[in-house]
């Protein structure tokens, strides 16, 4: 009976409390109370409290600095993969400059990526005054160097005035480096020939079949690049560098009033260079006994007292052992910490009382506000209800992380609850298509797409689970989640493909494509990344067919046809030509849809459609496995690459296949590129007749054997890996992988053929 009574007087006091009047009372009491028992006890630890957090703050700011230097540098060895594929002084050069500059765009703190021949030539790209990226080749010629800088715009190559110079890569450390150790390495500081900015290199040889050096590619990080890229420290006063054990200094971002950096020469800098009292008193202290761990001590200078926190960076980078030579340092005035403490103890009972006199007013306000916020709860309950009940609208499935979102929609990993079976949910959010005309026509697209996938039943399209439109007016449609890679990716990554195995995907594609022909349907947008090769179960090398968002029935009424191009060029260089029919189709929305290195010349036009035009746009898919380029090239534009595919006869395929081809092969894809449909394959099975006959030697074929080797071999990343390329693969246009989302170490994935949809 005794706790009862308890019990209830205890609930009575706490609803006095929380009254209106309750509230009036106790608040200000406890404010003053708090507030004395916090001047009493601060005035004796507040000292020693700041000291804590000057420590804390100084300790964060070096691992910060440490941090984002570290991830500069762990970009070396992405790059490094990526350029050993440019590491052929046969490749054209104009190709190879293209690509080394959308290598290095977007790498913070990298100042150069580069590939030297033992010829003395050098191909690089770098970053020029004002954070462009310009790139050069650089030949040695008797008694020079011929050195060709180049800007890039618009994908093509703008020539600088030529130079001449005494730059010989063999000469360099980083060269060195490499054919010495005949191992990736980083080299010691040193002064960057062009820039004279002290600067480190990762450097890898490239070794030919006989064990010789075929090149050295390397990647350059040098003050000035990582000095912009590391932020400038958030406490006044303080300043970072970043040292080497040597002293030689490798980053310093200047503090608002600090010394300005040295202009560079063709010596190292030091710290003695930075006329900055308290980094040469921190960096003589360390000198002669390095820190293996991080340090925080008082220095005592010419301009007053500093703290100070020094760190080793070292550990692994770019895969290599990097013994514990990097340092970074930091320093902050004591008076930048401390000050703010005295002047606080100062005006504590000032403080004090400004806060007993605001307690009161907000206790007022608090007890007027208390009954209308009470009102508010039932309705903030009844919104967390029917929040829960949005959460549960996608069925059975549970929405596990995104892995990417645009302007448009998402797309989610998602499990059901009930069978653990993963797939990819993607969204449209009507709540972002505010005119009224793209928003059907988006939702239009999006019913279409999933119907059309619903209705495929090879096993080459990809499933789909379940289709649906949400109480809050989201579309969705639930995809099966696939485990491999696109084939746009296959041949970035691995190279043109063997014959063989093109043969081998080429009939899955044409199986996919069969009965959607049937159907009377038009893929209309058939390219490597709407190609996926994956895996499932014990079986390899299965191809999917994706994104049937722009997908075309052969009985809707034809577009207007476009204007005929012009049939001549007048003797124009290809820049030049007049295109006025594509000109005015570039400024329509959808007026032309498809992508440019792979569109039929009807599909250009605006003509009438059949299944013809997606075996051309398959012909120049096989065009890309074989080689490993397209069937025309890009560096004019999307105009002139357009009128090529209208006029223009392709190329000697067997020229550009760097290995076996069969002659029917190359027969069937230069009948794939016909520029009138007649010419072509008549349908999608008709085309898989056609690659079935070829007969292939053994020792050329592709064997479940081997399929099996090359997976287990290279091992491409499963579901759970490859979020990128899934994103990739799977998104309506407009939808992009979300930076930092399952990105492979430093090296988002990047399209080659633009998005679907529009051009």
């Amino acid at each position: 009976m005794s706790n009862t009574i308890v019990g209830r007087r205890v609930g009575q006091v706490g609803r006095a409390l929380a009254s209106p009047l309750g509230v009036l009372i106790t608040l200000p009491l406890l404010v003053v109370a708090i507030g004395v028992t916090i001047l009493l006890v601060g005035r004796s630890t507040s000292t020693t409290s700041s000291q804590a957090m000057a420590r804390r703050q100084l300790v964060e700011q070096a691992a910060e600095v440490q941090g984002q230097v570290v991830f500069a540098l762990d970009q070396a060895e992405p790059l490094l993969e990526r350029l050993r594929q440019f590491a052929d002084p046969t490749v054209p050069r104009d190709d190879v400059l293209l690509r080394l500059h959308d290598l290095i765009v977007g790498r913070p703190g990298v100042a150069y990526a580069s590939v030297s021949f033992p010829d003395g030539t050098f191909r690089g790209a770098y970053l020029a005054e004002g954070g462009a990226v310009q790139v050069q080749e650089s030949r040695i010629t008797d008694g020079a160097t011929a050195v060709a800088r180049f800007d890039v715009v618009g994908g093509r190559l703008e020539p600088r005035p030529p130079e001449t110079s005494t730059y010989d890569p063999r000469t360099r450390s980083f060269y060195k480096l490499a054919t010495e150790r005949r191992a990736r390495g980083w080299t010691e500081p040193y002064s960057f020939f062009r820039s004279h900015e002290t600067g480190i290199s990762c450097a890898e040889p490239v070794l030919d079949a006989a064990g010789g050096i075929a090149a050295v590619i390397a990647v350059d990080f040098d003050v000035s690049t990582l000095s912009r890229y590391v932020g400038k420290p958030a406490l006044e006063g303080a300043r970072s560098i970043v040292y080497s054990r040597d002293g030689a200094i490798l980053v310093y971002p200047p503090s608002e009033g600090g010394a300005p950096r040295p202009p560079p020469t063709s010596e190292l800098l030091h710290a003695a260079d930075l006329r900055d009292p308290a980094l040469e008193a921190l960096l003589e202290r360390t000198a002669h006994r390095p820190p293996i761990a991080q340090l925080f001590f008082t220095l005592e200078t010419t301009d007053g007292d500093y703290l100070a926190s020094v760190a080793p960076i070292g550990g692994r980078r770019a895969g290599v052992d990097a013994a514990l030579d990097w340092y970074v340092a930091s320093v902050v005035p004591a008076r930048t910490i401390l000050g703010p403490t005295r002047a606080l103890q100062r005006s504590g009972v000032l403080i004090s009382a400004v806060a007993l006199l605001v307690a009161i007013a907000l206790a007022v306000l608090l007890a007027w506000n208390l009954l209308r916020m009470r009102r508010q709860v039932v309705a903030s309950r009844a919104q967390a209800r029917s929040a829960e009940a949005r959460a549960r609208e996608l069925g059975s499935y549970r929405l596990v992380g995104r892995l990417g979102e645009g302007g448009m929609g998402e797309v989610w990993r998602a499990e059901h609850q009930l069978l653990a079976r993963e797939a990819a949910i993607k969204l449209i959010r009507s709540d972002n298509l505010t005119d009224p005309v793209k928003a059907n026509e988006h939702r239009e697209r999006f019913r279409r797409e999933a119907q059309t996938l619903a209705s495929m039943k090879s096993r080459h399209t990809i499933d789909i689970f379940d289709y649906g439109v949400t109480d809050d007016g989201v579309f969705y449609f639930v995809m099966e989640l696939l485990d491999g890679l696109d084939l746009e990716t296959l041949v970035i990554e691995h190279g043109p493909q063997p014959a063989a195995r093109v043969i081998d995907l080429l009939v899955q594609a044409c199986a996919s494509l069969a009965e959607a022909h049937d159907a009377g349907l038009l893929h209309r947008d058939i390219k490597p990344p709407n190609l996926f090769v994956c895996r499932a179960a014990d079986e390899v090398d299965i191809v999917k067919l994706l994104d049937f968002g722009i997908v075309h029935l052969v009985d809707d009424p034809d577009p207007p046809p476009a204007p005929a191009l012009s049939a001549s060029r007048s003797g124009l260089p290809r820049a030049a030509t007049p295109v006025p029919s594509l000109e005015g189709k570039l400024t329509e929305i959808d007026a032309m849809i498809g992508t440019p290195g792979f569109m039929a010349p009807e599909q250009i036009t605006g003509g009438a459609l059949d299944g013809r035009a997606d075996l051309y746009a398959l012909g120049c898919v096989a065009w890309w496995l074989l080689t490993g380029a397209e069937v025309f090239p890009r560096f004019g534009g999307p105009l002139v690459m357009l009128q090529m595919h209208l006029e223009d006869p392709p190329p000697s395929l067997r020229e550009q296949v760097p290995g076996w081809c069969p002659p029917e092969l190359e027969a069937i894809v230069v009948a794939c590129l016909q520029k009138k449909p007649p010419g072509r394959p008549m349908d999608a099975r008709n085309l898989i007749a056609l690659l079935r006959a070829i007969e292939i030697p053994a020792e050329h074929a592709w064997t479940p054997a081997k399929a099996r080797q090359w997976w287990d071999a290279l091992r491409p990343r499963g579901p759970r890996e490859t979020q990128p390329d899934e994103v990739k693969v799977l998104l309506a246009e407009g939808i992009h992988a979300q930076p930092g989302l399952g990105a492979a170490e430093g090296d988002p994935p990047v399209s080659l053929f633009g998005p679907t949809g529009a051009l």
